[in-house]
C-alpha cells in the first residue's frame, strides 16, 4: 500500500520557511547548471553554424585554423580551376580567396580585444547566404571601406557607420553592418581582400572557400587537390572545419563550469539533508502511525523520497525561471583556435531546461536517501510513545 502524494505535499506546505529556503538553494545550483550549459552551447552553435556544408574550404595541410594557414596566388588558382566547383551567375568559379588577419581594438567598455579583420571578394556574400547586410551600403572594391558584423557593431568602438577605424596604420570609413544570423562572422570586420594584402603586407591568402555543383564530388576534389605535389593543402567540408575549432573550448567551459556547480551541489545536498532531518525528527509519531496502520516500511522511505525529490524539483522550477531571461544575452570570449574574440549568445533550450530540472531532482533524491531511510527503520513502539 503506498502512502498518498497528497501527504508529501502537505508536509511541505506546512513547513513554509525551510521549504522555500531549501529550494531557493537548489534552484540557485540548478540556474548555474543551466547558465553553464547555455554559455558553452551558444559558443559552439556560433562555430557550428558558421559554415555550410554545401562548401568546401581549402587551407594548409596541418591548419586547424585559416590563421595560421597560408595558400599563394598560383595555387589559389590552381584550386578555382577544378571541375567540380559549381558557377556563378557570370560562369566564372563560385569560389572566393580570403585573408584573415588579427587586429587588436578598443571595446566600448574600455578594454582591448583581438578582432578578426578578413579579407573578401564579392562571392563570398553569395558563398554564405546566412550573412545580409541591414544597415548602410556594401564596400566599395579599391577603396579604404569596411564592413562590420552585428555583433562587433554592438562591442567594438569606432564601428558603427560614418565612422573611421585604424586598421595597419590607416583609417578605413565604415559603410555598413551586416548580420550573420548569430555566426561567428558577426564578430569580424570585412574589406577588400585585394587592397588588405599589401596594407597588411600579407602576399598571400589563408583560405579557399567554394560550393560544390554537386556534394557528391566532395571526395574526389579533395583526393586531386591533397595530392597535387604543387601544393600541401587540406580540403575540409565548411562546416565541419569550423565546427571543430570550437570542441576544445566548448568542453573546457562546460567542465570548468560542472565543477563550480557540482561544489555547490554538496551544499545544496546539505541543506536538502537538514530539511528532511528536522522532518522526519518532527513527524516521529506520524512515522510510527503510517506503520501500525500498514504501511510498509519500504512505502514510507519512498514516500519520504519522493517528499525530498518534490522539494528539489521546485528548486529546479525556480532554477529554470532563473535561466529564462539569460536567453539570448550576448557575451564574448577568446576563441583558442584563432586567439580572437568571438561574441554569441547564451542559448536556454528545453533540453537543457529538462537537464537542469533532472540534476535538480538528483540533488533531491541524493539528499533525502539517508533521512528516508531513518524513517523507514523507526520501531513501532517507540515512535508511537513520543508525543
Amino acid at each position: 500500500m503506498r502512502i498518498p502524494l497528497a501527504y508529501n505535499l502537505r508536509n511541505l506546505a506546512a513547513r513554509k520557511v525551510s521549504t522555500v529556503l531549501t529550494a531557493l538553494g537548489i534552484g540557485l545550483v540548478s540556474w548555474v547548471f543551466i547558465f553553464t550549459l547555455a554559455l558553452a552551447g551558444g559558443f559552439q552553435a556560433a562555430l557550428q553554424s558558421t559554415g555550410s556544408p554545401e562548401n568546401a574550404i581549402v587551407v594548409r595541410s596541418g591548419s586547424t585554423a585559416e590563421l595560421t594557414s597560408i595558400i599563394d596566388r598560383e595555387s589559389a588558382a590552381a584550386i578555382e580551376s577544378q571541375p567540380e566547383i559549381a558557377k556563378a551567375p557570370d560562369g566564372t568559379a563560385l569560389a572566393t580567396r580570403e585573408l584573415v588577419v588579427l587586429w587588436n581594438l578598443p571595446r566600448k567598455n574600455g578594454t582591448t580585444t583581438n578582432v578578426v579583420v578578413r579579407g573578401v571578394t564579392a562571392k563570398s556574400f553569395a558563398l554564405r547566404p546566412k550573412v545580409r547586410l541591414v544597415q548602410g551600403r556594401m564596400f566599395r572594391p579599391g577603396l579604404e571601406e569596411v564592413v562590420v558584423g552585428k555583433l562587433a557593431n554592438e562591442r567594438i568602438r569606432g564601428c558603427s557607420i560614418g565612422d573611421r577605424i585604424k586598421l595597419a596604420g590607416h583609417p578605413w570609413s565604415v559603410v555598413g553592418v551586416f548580420d550573420a544570423q548569430g555566426t561567428s562572422f558577426d564578430s569580424e570586420i570585412w574589406g577588400d581582400v585585394e587592397l588588405f594584402m599589401p596594407v597588411f603586407d600579407r602576399p598571400v591568402y589563408q583560405s579557399v572557400t567554394f560550393r560544390l555543383d554537386e556534394p557528391s564530388h566532395f571526395g574526389a576534389i579533395r583526393k586531386r587537390l591533397e595530392a597535387d605535389p604543387r601544393m600541401s593543402v587540406a580540403v575540409k567540408h565548411e562546416d565541419e572545419f569550423y565546427a571543430a575549432q570550437s570542441a576544445t573550448l566548448a568542453t573546457l567551459l562546460r567542465g570548468l563550469g560542472l565543477f563550480v556547480t557540482l561544489i555547490m551541489a554538496l551544499g545544496a545536498i546539505s541543506g536538502a539533508l537538514n530539511t528532511m532531518y528536522a522532518a522526519v525528527g518532527s513527524r516521529t509519531k506520524e512515522i510510527g502511525t503510517l506503520l501500525a496502520l500498514g504501511f510498509s516500511r519500504g512505502s514510507v522511505l519512498l514516500s519520504f523520497l519522493i517528499e525530498s525529490t518534490l522539494l528539489a524539483v521546485f528548486g529546479g522550477i525556480v532554477g529554470c525561471l532563473l535561466a529564462l531571461p539569460v536567453n539570448g544575452m550576448t557575451t564574448s570570449t577568446t576563441n583558442f583556435a584563432s586567439f580572437s574574440e568571438i561574441a554569441f549568445r547564451f542559448q536556454v533550450t528545453p533540453l537543457m531546461l529538462l537537464e537542469g530540472l533532472i540534476f535538480a531532482a538528483v540533488m533531491g533524491a541524493l539528499g533525502g536517501l539517508v533521512p528516508s531511510r531513518n524513517a523507514a527503520r523507526r520501531v513501532i513502539v517507540e515512535a508511537l510513545r513520543q508525543v
